[in-house]
Parts: C-alpha cells; structure tokens; sequence
C-alpha cells in the first residue's frame, strides 16, 4: 500500500486535495514504476483541481504532473532506463509515493542537479526551449521579453536566454520577486505594479521594442506587449496565467509586421516525441555544465502540499515549489 494525494472534488486546492492511502500500482508492458523522491509543482496542478485543465481526469485522481523518481519496476518491453536509476518524467498523477507511467516520458536525471531541482527541469525548461528556439528562433544578440519573470516557467526562460545570448528583460510583479529574476540572470527587472513595462522596454532598447517576447500571462498583459515589440518580433504564447486568454488583433500584427506564436508542449509528445528526447540531452547538457538551473524556493513536506499548490494558486510564491515525498537514503535500499 502507498499514500497519494487525490482531488475527491473540483474546487480551490485546498478544498479538493486530500491524502489518500492506495494499493501500490504494477507497471503494464511499456510502462515503469517509480518511487518517487520530489514532485515540482506546476500551475496546471492548480487547474487540475478546480477541474479547468485541458486535460480533466475522473474523479477522483492523484494530481502532479513533474517528478524526479527512481526506477523500481520495469514493464515487459521497457528497454530505455534501468531498475536503479535516478529518473524524471512527466505525467498526470505523480504525487505519490508509487507511480506508473509510461516509458516514454521517462529520462535520466541530470547528475549535477538534487532531487528538487531535477523535478522541475522538464515542463518549465521544456516549454522554454521550444518556444525560445525551434518556434521564435531566438538570435544572439537579441533581446528577449519575459513575463511571470520570478516563476517557474519565467526563470527557465530567463536563463535559457541568456544561455543562448540573449539580453533579457523580465517583469514581475513585486519587489520581492524582482531580485528572483535578477538571480536568474535578467539583465533589467521591471516591477509591473508601479513600473510601466511598455515605456521602460522601448526606453531600453531606445524604441526598437524586443525582438521575443515570452507570455505565460495573458490577458491585458498580452495586449500591452504588441505595443513594445519589435520589427520582425515574435510574440509566445504560453499559457494564460492571469486567468484571460490572449487576443489577438491580426491587422495590428500585419501592420507592426510582427508574429504571435502558439506552444502547446504537451502536443510535440503525441507529434514528435524524438524532439522531446532531443531537448532533453541539450538540457541536460546545460544542467550538468552549470549554465541552468531550477530555482526552488522551497522544498515541502509530503503533508503540506496541498498548502502548497494553494499558495500556488493565490499567486504568493517566487521560483519554483518541490514537494518532499521521500528520503534518498530509503529509496536507495530498495
């Protein structure tokens, strides 16, 4: 038997999660069991439990959806990781001491990184990579636009453009959360609550505007952004945080000669899952070299995650959440 958090009932996450104990799961052919040593929370856990994912699981479901785990139990046909070996993955239903999930979101984990590090390095970074390079082709040289700067998905993107050279500016939304982003490696940090973003980023790049600007965000904070980018700019769009999707305006794009991209990372999976494979090995390379790595501001025990994608939720949290669901030291005698 295993202890996982459920969501009995759709609602605010602290109202919809609840510890539940379960028989442990067996891997099918193609899948892998895991015991897992940190869940890193994402924002789709927050919409998972008030049931507004894209995904909607019947309740009730175990939440989490990024892990960094070690393998257990090979499923027949399983040939790409090890019993033994220190894995991520990614899958709905990761907050639990037992998982199974399919082999083919399972990777090794980058040596350099600990356990809660490791745990968020797919999503965030993932969706960081593609949406910098194979979607806005992101130059040395330019200068790249981040909003949610201090979270999760942010502070990947931060540091991945100034890996690929790239003068970053990032927005936040305090200034507790400006020093996040500096940390990440932000070259200029605005606080959107008493700064203007649009007057400070065409004042910056004296009025050429960024040439990418990364949007998590949505809503007025999207349509602000077509005012400060620039000839030739690209425009991602990654989520709607904010809790407003994006709306574009097509002749203001053909007139200001700009272009609005879509990433949904989750698709490249079920289209071109070599792609993720691929991502993976350059991330881990930058990783293991020290050119990126996740901010956790917090690591929290298996009880308290509830609270945690609560905080979540409000928007209270800077960097990056792990849940504590094991000790190393015990997984390592299994």
């Amino acid at each position: 038997m295993m202890e996982a958090w459920q969501v009995t009932v759709n609602g605010e996450p602290i109202d919809a999660m609840g510890i539940a104990v379960l028989e442990t799961p067996v891997p099918a052919p193609g899948e892998v069991l895991l015991r897992t040593r940190a869940v890193a929370l994402n924002f789709p856990d927050v919409l998972l439990a008030r049931g507004e994912y894209q995904v909607r699981p019947e309740l009730p479901f175990t939440p989490g959806i990024e892990l960094c785990a070690d393998v257990v139990a090979l499923g027949e046909g399983v040939t790409n990781v090890s019993v033994g070996e220190r894995v991520v993955a990614t899958h709905i239903g990761v907050m639990a001491e037992y998982v199974v999930v399919p082999a083919r979101v399972v990777f090794s984990a980058p040596s350099a990184l600990s356990d809660a590090e490791a745990s968020a390095l797919m999503i965030g970074y993932q969706t960081g990579y593609f949406g910098l390079h194979r979607r806005a082709n992101l130059q040395p040289g330019e200068t790249l636009l981040v909003h949610a700067a201090a979270g999760g998905v942010g502070t990947a993107a931060v540091q991945l453009g100034k890996a690929a050279g790239a003068t970053v500016i990032g927005v936040v939304g305090s200034d507790a959360k400006r020093q996040v982003a500096l940390d990440a490696g932000a070259d200029l940090v605005i606080n959107r609550r008493d700064e203007d973003f649009v007057t400070m980023v065409n004042d910056f790049t004296q009025g050429r505007g960024a040439d990418v600007i990364y949007d998590p965000v949505g809503g007025e904070t999207f349509q602000r952004s077509t005012k400060c980018i620039a000839f030739e700019g690209r425009i991602i769009v990654v989520g709607f945080a904010g809790g407003e999707i994006q709306s574009a305006r097509a002749n203001h794009a053909l007139v200001k000669n700009y272009g609005i991209l879509g990433l949904h990372w989750g698709l490249y999976e079920k289209k071109a899952p070599h792609l993720i494979a691929e991502a993976h090995e350059e991330l881990t390379r930058l990783a293991n070299s020290g050119v990126i790595r996740p901010l956790i501001s917090e690591v929290v025990d298996f009880e308290q995650a509830a609270d945690a994608v609560q905080r979540l939720a409000d928007g209270t949290t800077v960097g990056r959440i792990a849940v504590r669901v094991s000790d190393p030291e015990v997984v390592a005698t299994l």
